[in-house]
């Protein structure tokens, strides 16, 4: 079930409405039952999935539970925990990274000349199950690190783990922030109810208007993409940095406000990350949820920077190695992981000079610009079929750069298009350097009302007038 479908439409009015009618003890189940319908549309068939972590996750939580009561060693502590991880990412690892470990291990064989026949298992890859593994995850371990106490209800852990919001493409929430908030007994907020609806329409926004319109023009591009040379691979390349901030960060909004609704405030995910002055800081900025997750459960438990300064240079590089896998399963979502994690490292070699240069303000301007056009390369791994492709589109970027025919005159981009486009980004450019200082949705709703209607029947219209014609599915779905 899409965001962007008039089926969720019906589907989150009744819910919304059944919510705030029932009694707070009702309201877990009714959540979970909903989460499950919403998750179930997709394929029944993987409500079994998600349930076998929900059970596999509450059960390891409460034998720690139990473990901590008759102080049993740490050592049956961890037996749990690694239980878990064995379920969970072995579950993961079945259904999004059987076949890529196949075809790395056959191409393994074949450069040692033991020839393997090419074959693939029939696998489809579940929606959203790496957010929802994480999160069972990220418990089981609190629990133990006794950040909070393991959940007793499993209606209450279902829903939590399941909350439709967040489920297929997050945020990754934490069980120290969502769990308390489905324990406690809300009342309808008309001031929550309507900023989550703004939200929701900034969400649309970056979705409909400017995503949905750039993929075209990139899917297009990539679709025969060594046809192309110079000032076509340059815009396409800006586009898709464009188009999967827009589709991201719109769900995170999307998902944030649908969860205000509701009376429930989720993490914030995305923090204006295209003006950020260095690349940690960008990862400060963007997909926050998934970062500092990343920071918590992977970068500090293998040591952080407690044990000196190579061993921190290696645990940035195997944390954004995995990141980069985490995305996807094939080489080159780890080349663009690892990208990040070794800029990472140089970044922190030079963290002095850096500091003293960024006082200047025109470094600092140029820092922010270099950090965006280095998200900017490297998110050409992220997207292009294979490494090689990725490495086709960085040499031929600048070729015959006097020429960019193709999106003139093949893809009709000029002049309409391009303007809607540019006005487009411009506002959303706008809203990002105004967050920096102030909750831009906040501050509409303290202006006058014929403000915020004019604001928000702007946003309205341009939605209706200038989003794509063809729906898609949200990017962060495939992971």
């Amino acid at each position: 079930m899409l965001f962007n479908s008039l089926e969720f439409a019906i589907f989150l009015i009744l819910v919304f409405f059944v919510y705030w009618a029932l009694p707070h003890r009702f309201r877990p189940l009714l959540l979970m039952v909903s989460s499950f319908y919403f998750y179930g549309r997709w394929n029944p068939v993987y409500l079994l999935l998600i349930i076998a972590m929900i059970l596999s996750s509450y059960g390891c939580a409460r034998w720690i539970g139990r473990l901590k009561q008759r102080k049993e060693t740490v050592k049956q502590q961890k037996l749990a925990v690694f239980l878990n991880c064995l379920v969970c990412l072995g579950l993961l690892t079945w259904f999004k990274y059987i076949n890529f470990l196949i075809d790395s291990f056959r191409a393994l064989m074949n450069a040692f000349g033991a020839g393997m026949s090419d074959f693939m298992i029939d696998v489809l890859l579940p929606v959203g199950i790496s957010f929802y593994t994480f999160q069972t995850i990220s418990y089981v371990i609190d629990v133990y690190r006794e950040k909070l106490e393991p959940e007793k209800d499993i209606v209450r852990y279902a829903a939590f783990i399941s909350f439709f919001p967040q489920l297929v493409a997050g945020p990754i929430e934490r069980s120290t922030n969502l769990l308390p908030q489905l324990k406690e007994e809300k009342h309808f907020d008309y001031d929550e109810a309507v900023y989550g609806m703004r939200l929701m329409a900034w969400g649309f926004y970056k979705k409909l208007v400017i995503a949905d319109v750039l993929v075209v023009y990139v899917d297009r591009v990539y679709g025969e993409l060594h046809s192309h040379t110079g000032v076509d691979l340059l815009i396409t390349s800006f586009f898709f940095m464009i188009m999967i901030y827009c589709d991201f960060s719109g769900y995170s909004d999307i998902a944030i406000g649908t969860a205000r609704l509701f009376g429930i405030k989720l993490m914030k995910n995305f923090n204006s990350p295209f003006l950020s002055h260095s690349n940690e800081e960008m990862w400060r900025r963007w997909h926050i949820s998934l970062s500092t997750w990343f920071r918590d459960y992977v970068y500090i438990p293998l040591g952080g920077n407690r044990k000196g300064r190579i061993r921190k240079y290696i645990n940035i590089v195997v944390t954004f190695f995995l990141s980069g896998l985490w995305h996807g399963a094939a080489w080159h979502f780890v080349v663009w992981g690892t990208m990040q994690g070794v800029v990472q490292v140089f970044e922190d070699i030079g963290r002095k000079t850096l500091t003293t240069l960024k006082k200047n303000r025109i470094f600092f301007v140029c820092s922010v610009i270099f950090t965006t056009v280095f998200f900017q390369v490297s998110v050409v791994f992220f997207r292009a079929p294979s490494v090689s492709d990725a490495f086709y589109l960085l040499w031929h970027m600048f070729d015959g750069f006097g020429s960019a025919g193709y999106f003139t005159n093949h893809m009709q981009l000029w002049p309409l298009p391009a303007f809607i486009i540019a006005v487009s980004i411009l506002i959303l450019f706008a809203y990002d350097l105004a967050s920096l200082k102030t909750d831009v949705i906040a501050w509409v709703g303290t202006r006058p009302k014929l403000l915020r209607w004019a604001i928000s029947l702007g946003i309205l219209m341009m939605i209706i007038l200038f989003k794509a014609s063809d729906r898609t599915e949200f990017v962060y779905f495939q992971f």
